[in-house]
């Protein structure tokens, strides 16, 4: 069989034609469909000019007709530049202008750049290929032309990624790289013919790429989705493909964690495997997925656009190793690895003494295009020098430090942020966190580690210091602390470090996070709450929040009526659902509160409204304060006077005069909870020039 994968396609359209290749949303693409669609946009791409060599730039959407406009461009002989859909006209055209594409498929509007580039609709070339050639071309497209059978070293695919300098490199993988990259990936994961795989991740990444890749090699079927941002897409295609896996970033994950909360485990857990890449799990994630997800076998690769992947971790199975734990991957037995001391030679590394990763194997780059001296510092032998140092252990596993320039030299002795970040993060009092070397200010030490915490509610560095002071060396201790709203990532959602370093020169503004912006920044609405009793003590606190809150006129016309006992808070559940039914009011539910506030105000009072308001503002940040959330139910504003309600609450003691403005209910969190994007674009400074 041919190793390339439009001919494995063309076989898979003759023994499964009528298999889903790709699907998305209600749009399906069978493996014959697929087929027909390369053959036509082939013989139209060679009208509007493309041959063998041609370099056509498209638009990765994530939709099947990025999969058929792909495999297009190889049958009539071009290659495929990858281009990010949520790119500027701007970069886009850069990424053209470097990779010499004289041709761009895409629906976003480039008209400033319609005179520099030819410009075709990407999803009407999909759809209707002759006609949209014929329409640029001014002549019919024949759908017969003698296809010629690429060489496996002819060049397939050209990715770019960001580079430092400013301008992006580009990727050269021949089809013989892109034959192993596949391979690699279906040995390494165990992918079947029978799987079908969700992939919600942007296609112009090599991760989501080889994951692609893979499940067409296999005749399964790839799942489409644009992103983790719902975690309702992700159940809905979950039950509508029946999806056996999943493909995901190490953020996503807590991204849809937290959207989840307790259903989590309940729908994630039907699948086979979960495949992470593009980053690394940290301890803490690892110890929590597969302690939730048993059944569900968690992988994570190590891999980049010049290799695809090649390192391998059964995380299920690692995480009973208390060494394994923290490594990356294992290489594949066609994947050689080395390490390399500062002058390029290969060493024995241990954790003490880490080297440089260097690597071989068939799925290497061919170099970067158009930058022959950057091609030469990093191919050497037929080795790929990586920028990340490693360590080895006896049984070939590979332990990442970080990126050789990410290390920080404390006195002589290099310390991995990874390290620091794993240990730093199992921390209950935050949520995440991030490490870099910033200059020590004592002037003693060279550098000395930073850390950057999202808090899980107020932040106490006393507390972290000690908590941490027993379990890193002191080396690793961070000196510094910087509380953050959040931390900083690229598209694939990595640890963005040049964007902490800047956070870092500009203090100043990280230092305007202070407990009370951290409360306000932090806080999320709750709705499921743990079995665990809100201390009276911190009660009392909150409650005193609440009725120290500002008053139109001081009237302080509001009760406070609070609800403790279980059968109680369920009753009132009840009546709400009940009485908003009847009145066609939507009730939002709420699971498990241990209080329930019902926050009223007399309703002759114009103020009432605001007040109450201002009240229940100030009781759900003292509670996140103390790392209790909170929710507002609005239902009951409009059934006071409605039954069953009505009775309930008189029972309860609620003035007959008064609106329940605010249902507040507290409680322990089970999960933390997602929040919404917030809009930039509502401030307006008015006399500003």
């Amino acid at each position: 069989m041919s190793d390339i994968l439009l001919d494995r396609v063309f076989s898979l359209a003759e023994s499964r034609p009528q298999a889903a290749a790709a699907v998305f949303k209600d749009e399906t693409l069978t493996y014959l469909q697929l087929k027909e669609k390369i053959k036509e946009i082939g013989a139209a791409l060679r009208v509007l000019g493309v041959e063998k060599g041609s370099r056509v730039a498209f638009a990765a959407v994530s939709k099947p007709e990025m999969i058929a406009v792909c495999l297009g461009i190889q049958y009539a002989g071009g290659i495929a530049v990858f281009i990010d859909k949520n790119g500027t006209p701007e970069s886009i055209a850069d990424v053209c202008g470097y990779a010499g594409a004289g041709l761009l498929l895409t629906d976003k509007p480039m008209k400033e750049y319609a005179d520099k580039i030819r410009i075709i609709s990407l999803r009407k070339l999909y759809q209707d290929p002759f006609g949209t050639a014929k329409s640029a071309a001014g002549e019919p497209v024949s759908g017969d032309f003698l296809f010629e059978e690429p060489s496996p070293e002819d060049i397939a695919e050209l990715l770019f990624t960001t580079g430092t300098t400013g301008r992006p490199k580009g990727v050269i993988l021949t089809y013989r790289a892109v034959f192993n990259i596949l391979s690699n990936t279906i040995e390494g994961i165990g992918i079947r013919d029978d799987d079908r795989v969700l992939i919600p991740l942007p296609l112009n990444h090599s991760f989501a790429l080889r994951v692609l890749r893979a499940v067409l090699w296999q005749g399964g079927t790839v799942v489409l989705q644009n992103g983790f941002t719902f975690a309702r897409e992700i159940e809905n295609n979950m039950d509508r493909w029946q999806c056996t896996a999943m493909a995901a970033v190490p953020a996503s994950i807590e991204t849809v964690r937290m959207q989840m909360q307790d259903r989590f485990a309940q729908i994630l857990g039907r699948l086979r495997y979960i495949e992470v890449g593009a980053g690394s799990l940290t301890v803490r994630q690892r110890k929590w997925i597969t302690g939730i997800l048993p059944d569900t076998t968690i992988f994570n690769t190590w891999g980049s656009s010049e290799t695809g992947g090649a390192l391998f971790l059964n995380v299920t199975e690692a995480v009973k190793d208390e060494k394994q734990i923290l490594a990356v991957g294992h290489p594949l037995p066609c994947v050689d690895v080395r390490v390399l001391d500062p002058d390029g030679n290969p060493m024995e590394s241990d954790e003490v003494h880490p080297g440089r990763m260097s690597l071989r194997g068939g799925m290497i780059m061919d170099g970067y295009w158009g930058q022959e001296e950057l091609t030469a510092e990093t191919l050497k032998d037929g080795w790929l020098l990586t920028g990340d140092m490693v360590y080895t252990d006896a049984d070939g596993y590979v332990y990442m430090l970080g990126r050789a320039d990410d290390l920080i030299n404390v006195g002589g002795e290099k310390v991995s942020p990874i390290d620091v970040e794993n240990i730093a993060g199992e921390y209950p009092g935050i949520k995440e966190c991030a490490c870099i070397g910033v200059p020590d200010p004592e002037g003693i030490l060279g550098q000395v580690p930073a850390l950057f915490v999202v808090p899980a509610g107020t932040f106490s560095e006393e507390d972290m210091r000690k908590y941490l002071a027993g379990r890193m060396e002191r080396a690793k201790l961070p000196q510094k602390y910087i509380v953050a709203e959040e931390i900083p990532r690229n598209r694939m959602r990595k640890i963005d470090r040049r964007a902490l370093r800047r956070m870092w020169e500009n203090q100043d503004t990280v230092g305007l996070l202070n407990p009370v912006m951290q409360a306000i920044l932090g806080r999320r609405s709750i709705r499921r709450f743990a079995d665990r009793p809100i201390p009276q003590p911190v009660l009392e606190m909150i409650l005193k929040a609440g009725y120290h809150a500002p008053t139109g006129h001081n009237m302080q016309s509001w009760q406070f009526t609070v609800i403790e006992k279980p059968e109680t808070i369920a009753r009132l559940k009840k009546a709400m659902q009940e009485t908003a039914k009847a009145n066609k009011v939507y009730c939002y539910g709420f699971d498990n509160p241990q209080t329930v506030v019902l926050i009223s105000n007399d309703a002759r009072n114009p103020y009432g409204c605001q007040d109450a308001s201002l009240a229940a503002e100030n009781m759900f940040l003292a509670a996140y304060s103390y790392g209790i959330g909170s929710v507002w139910l609005n239902a009951l504003m409009q059934l006071r006077d409605k039954e069953p309600a009505k009775s309930l609450l008189d029972e309860l003691g609620v003035p007959a005069g008064h609106t329940v403005w605010c249902t507040a209910a507290f409680g322990y969190p089970v999960a933390d909870a997602a929040g919404p994007a917030r809009k930039q674009n509502v401030i307006r400074y008015a006399d500003r020039e």
